[in-house]
């Protein structure tokens, strides 16, 4: 889910070529699941191999990060590790809304109607640990870095960009916010023409970034009421929130309260939540330093080996992005002899 803090959020339009030459963390979770949402055939169905095992993911892996690559960015995947406690319950609630889309999509199937069961299933994706191993396998064979949180991906690559390792985070949710990230960026990996929902209508995504000091200062707060403003409007370790508090209303809270506890309308429903907790996660969340950024030559026959012959991706396309990749570097080897000559 995340926290939505969108209404109070001010955010700056960008292009992928003002990002040229930074280093980028993407939240592999979230990503991954976007392209799981994203790429599926006429009926919703997602994209498969042969032997029925689905590709969306890695599709959207690939080429997504080939098209960054052009653009001369740099990125690195962080990928989640052990969820807190407290996000047990966002979990079974993520189980549920799958499990009745899943009954869903199919009687919309049945009945032929498709555009409802493309929309049904766009909730019905599950990331598992095969896909998460392909996906790392993948980037592997790419020379891109990835690195293993020990917990949340988000809370990794917020510290990474924090410590100054990258230059933002990438991720759709504005938790990497409460969790100290300076620039956040979003619709990097989804921007582009997209269909609304139930409506013959497109809309053109474009990237925008976040810049976390901004915000703080135009909003007159500090994070850590930040904090406790994404804990009102609801957080993945309390998935409902507080009834009938939103972004805003949140805000004129803390504004007028300080924080949570000072708020006299919320002193019984605060009983029932463990906030200190919940704040003590986007404080001092469990990250690492243990980690080496290495990107490496392509290793094109393994990508060839394992998209194309494994996965039955089309070679000629895979190839084809592959060469674009080539002929940049080919480009910028011929600009750096002429320079020395």
């Amino acid at each position: 889910m995340g926290v939505d803090l969108g209404e109070i959020i001010q955010k700056k339009k960008l292009s992928l070529d003002e990002l040229s030459g930074r280093i980028l963390a993407i939240d592999a979770y979230n990503a991954l699941y976007q392209f799981l949402a994203v790429i599926r055939g006429e009926k919703g169905e997602p994209l498969m191999d042969k032997q029925r095992r689905i590709t969306s993911h890695l599709s959207g892996l690939f080429y997504r990060t080939i098209n960054l690559l052009e653009k001369g960015i740099k990125v690195v995947y962080v990928f989640d590790g052990e969820p807190p406690e407290l996000k047990e319950a966002e979990i079974e609630r993520r189980k549920a809304i799958r499990k009745e889309a899943i009954i869903k999509y199919e009687e919309a199937i049945r009945f032929g109607r498709l555009e409802e069961a493309r929309k049904y299933a766009q909730m019905t994706s599950q990331l598992k640990d095969a896909m998460v191993k392909d996906a790392k396998r993948l980037l592997d064979y790419m020379g891109i870095a990835w690195v293993q949180a020990p917990s949340e991906g988000e809370a990794q690559a917020s510290y990474m960009a924090e410590k100054g390792y990258v230059w933002a985070v990438v991720s759709q949710d504005h938790d990497s916010l409460l969790f100290g990230a300076p620039k956040l960026v979003r619709n990097l990996t989804i921007s582009g023409r997209r269909k609304l929902p139930g409506k013959d209508e497109y809309v053109e995504i474009e990237p925008e970034i976040i810049d976390l000091n901004q915000v703080l200062t135009n909003l007159g707060i500090t994070r850590e009421q930040l904090i406790d403003i994404g804990i009102l409007v609801g957080t993945d370790f309390n998935p409902d929130g507080f009834k009938g508090i939103g972004p805003v209303k949140a805000l004129k809270f803390i504004k007028n309260y300080g924080k949570l506890e000072n708020i006299p309308e919320l002193k019984d429903e605060l009983k029932s939540i463990d906030y200190k907790s919940i704040r003590e996660i986007f404080l001092k969340p469990k990250v690492t330093d243990s980690f080496k950024l290495r990107w490496e030559e392509m290793n094109v026959e393994a990508i060839v080996d394992f998209l194309c012959h494994e996965r039955d991706f089309s070679e000629t396309r895979v190839r084809t992005a592959l060469s674009r990749i080539e002929a940049i570097k080919k480009k910028e080897s011929e600009s750096l002899e002429r320079w020395f000559s």
